[in-house]
C-alpha cells in the first residue's frame, strides 16, 4: 500500500529529533535569510564568507579553558571583523586581500586547534564545519532560538538606520548617523546569525545559506523590506524541503538544504520575470519577430 501525502510528511515528525531538526531549520533559514539580504545590497558576500571560518580558533579555544563554545565563536567573530577593518584603514592593503589573510589565518588556527583538542580528549568538533541538524539537542535548539529572536529584535529596532546605512553610506554619515556603530551591529548580528546555525548547516555551508536565498529574492523583487520576506520564505521552504529529502533519501542534512536552497535561485535565474535569463531571450525573440515586416500581399 502506497503511503498517502499525509502521511508522507508526518512520517519523520514521529522522531523528536525530526520535530528539532525541522524548528531548528525554520530559525536558521529565517535569521540567514534576513542578515544575508544586508550582505547582498551591500556587497559584503565575501566579508560573510570571511566571518563564518574565523569563527573556528574561538570554538575550539573556547572549549580548551571551558568556556561557552558558542559565545568563543562570536567574539572570534567579531575580532575578525574588526582587525579586517583595521588592516584596510592603516595599510594600503584593499579590503577583499585583508578579507582572504585574516579568514585563512583564523580558519587555519581554528583547524589546528581542533585537530589537537581531538587527538587528545577524543571530542568530536568537525562536526561545526559541516554541521549535525539532526543532532540538534534541546538545549541547542533552545540557544538558536534565543539568539533568531535577538537578531530580528535587533534588525526591527534599528531597520531604518540600517537600511539607509546600506544604500547610501556616505549620505548616512552626512546625516549623522553613527555608520560605524552601526557597521559593527551588522557585523555582530552576522556573527550570531554564524553562530546559531553551526549546528545546522555548519560554518562551511553558512554562507550559501546566507546569500542564496537573499540573491534568489534580489532577481524577484526590487525593494529590500520585500526582498527579505521573500528570502525568510525562500530560506524556510529549501530548509523543509532539504530535511525532508535528507530523510527519504538518507543524505546528509546541511548539505540537502543548501543545495534545495541554491536549486530555487538556479530557477529564478532563468526564469525571473525581469531579470532571467530564459525570459530575457523569450522576450527578445517575441521583440525580433514582432518587428520582422510582414510579408507582401500578392494579387491575382
Amino acid at each position: 500500500m502506497e503511503m498517502g501525502w499525509l502521511e508522507w510528511l508526518a512520517e519523520p515528525l514521529r522522531y523528536p529529533f525530526m520535530q528539532r531538526a525541522l524548528l531548528s531549520a525554520l530559525l536558521v533559514g529565517t535569521i540567514c535569510a534576513i542578515t544575508g539580504s544586508y550582505l547582498i545590497v551591500r556587497r559584503l558576500a565575501l566579508l560573510g564568507d570571511a566571518v563564518s571560518r574565523a569563527v573556528m580558533p574561538g570554538l575550539a579555544i573556547a572549549f580548551i579553558v571551558g568556556g561557552n563554545i558558542f559565545v568563543g565563536a562570536f567574539i572570534a567573530g567579531v575580532l575578525s571583523t574588526a582587525l579586517i577593518g583595521y588592516i584596510h584603514t592603516h595599510s594600503k592593503i584593499k579590503e577583499d586581500t585583508a578579507m582572504g589573510l585574516v579568514f585563512s589565518g583564523f580558519f587555519a588556527t581554528g583547524i589546528i586547534l581542533i585537530t589537537k583538542i581531538q587527538s587528545e580528549t577524543k571530542v568530536d568538533l568537525m562536526h561545526f564545519l559541516f554541521g549535525n541538524i539532526l543532532g540538534v539537542s534541546e538545549s541547542d535548539l533552545l540557544a538558536t532560538a534565543v539568539i533568531s529572536a535577538a537578531v530580528v529584535a535587533t534588525i526591527l529596532l534599528l531597520f531604518k538606520e540600517l537600511l539607509f546605512h546600506s544604500f547610501d553610506p556616505l549620505g548616512a554619515k552626512a546625516a549623522g548617523l553613527p555608520t560605524e556603530v552601526l557597521h559593527l551591529v551588522l557585523m555582530s548580528l552576522i556573527a550570531l546569525t554564524i553562530v546559531a546555525s553551526m549546528q545546522s548547516v555548519g560554518v562551511v555551508l553558512v554562507i550559501a545559506l546566507m546569500i542564496a536565498p537573499g540573491a534568489t529574492a534580489y532577481l524577484l523583487t526590487r525593494r529590500l523590506p520585500s526582498m527579505m520576506g521573500l528570502a525568510v520564505l525562500l530560506g524556510a521552504i529549501a530548509s523543509l524541503v532539504g530535511l525532508y529529502l535528507s530523510y527519504y533519501l538518507d543524505i546528509a542534512s546541511g548539505p540537502a538544504v543548501v543545495v534545495v536552497s541554491i536549486a530555487c535561485f538556479v530557477l529564478a535565474f532563468l526564469f525571473s520575470p525581469r531579470q532571467g535569463l530564459l525570459t530575457r531571450l523569450w522576450q527578445d525573440r517575441k521583440a525580433d519577430y514582432a518587428q520582422k515586416p510582414a510579408p507582401p500581399v500578392v494579387l491575382r
